[in-house]
């Protein structure tokens, strides 16, 4: 029995904790690359990271998974997670 490709899953993440001026979006684009998942991550107002992240469901464990870390200098003390419908988005851009 031959199986389809992964089905493609959609989160939304907001990251709390020492996450802006730390390079957590720039490295958050690069770990999303790396792991070929789509979304995009930007500042919030309220000091939080926040990060739409789509892809295999696998992939987009792994890269929830980093964010509960961040880069080196980050201090992540949460990470709100939520299911979102999937959108078809390719690549994965840091709002500025």
């Amino acid at each position: 029995m031959q199986q389809g490709p992964d089905p493609t899953v959609r989160r939304r993440a907001v990251v709390r904790g020492t996450v802006q001026g730390v390079g957590f979006r720039w490295s958050c684009q690069c770990e999303a690359e790396r792991l070929g998942v789509a979304g995009w991550v930007r500042n919030r107002d309220d000091g939080a990271v926040e990060v739409a992240v789509e892809g295999p469901p696998d992939r987009v464990e792994q890269m929830l998974t980093w964010l509960a870390h961040g880069p080196r200098f980050a201090r992540v003390l949460s990470v709100q997670v939520r299911e979102e419908p999937v959108r078809g988005q390719t690549g994965f851009s840091v709002d500025v």
